[in-house]
């Protein structure tokens, strides 16, 4: 399984997660910024960035932080 981050919904606004982890990397109030970081984060680890909406659906996806593929 490749190794990727994870923008998704959390319970105290949004969260950065790594694959198959139950623990988040970090937890922000907006989606927006954890985007940012999980950018940053996908970009350092040259893995795959996953962003899921408030549904929990893929939104979209980038490779290693960078160019949007979009669902």
């Amino acid at each position: 399984m490749k190794k990727s981050q994870h923008i998704v919904k959390h319970r105290k606004g949004w969260s950065v997660k790594k694959t198959g982890s139950s623990k988040a990397t970090k937890v922000t109030r907006t989606q927006k910024e954890a985007i940012k970081i999980g950018k940053q984060i996908a970009k350092n680890q040259q893995t795959e960035l996953v962003i899921h909406g408030q549904n929990g659906k893929i939104r979209e996806k980038s490779e290693t932080g960078g160019s949007d593929r979009r669902q």
